[in-house]
């Protein structure tokens, strides 16, 4: 990703400042309309894809099948699957938080 040059107060961590507005939202509805104002259909729908595959992944399911049943590319859930081993852990945690049915 590129960064531009700009003259702007970068004493706070950009990541870290929307993780706390992401943190500040009630619900999944507000959650969503952030999303939608935040991304392009594009990037709402890789991350989405991102997301699908991650209980899959954590279920064993093998990637031809995980790709057979969601579309999304072998490459993709390679990615997904390192980030679940040796990634940061926020999709784990993720997992760990996430209500049994999301409408």
């Amino acid at each position: 990703m590129k960064r531009r040059a700009v003259d702007i107060d970068d004493s706070e961590d950009p990541i870290a400042s929307l993780a706390t507005a992401l943190l500040g939202l009630r619900n999944p509805e507000q959650m969503r309309a952030f999303l939608e104002d935040l991304c392009t259909p594009a990037e709402l729908e890789a991350m989405s894809d991102r997301w699908r595959v991650v209980p899959l992944l954590r279920d064993g399911m093998p990637y031809r099948e995980i790709h057979a049943r969601t579309g999304v590319s072998v490459t993709t859930i390679g990615r997904v699957a390192r980030m679940l081993e040796r990634g940061a852990g926020g999709y784990a945690a993720a997992l760990h938080r996430r209500p049994t049915r999301v409408r």
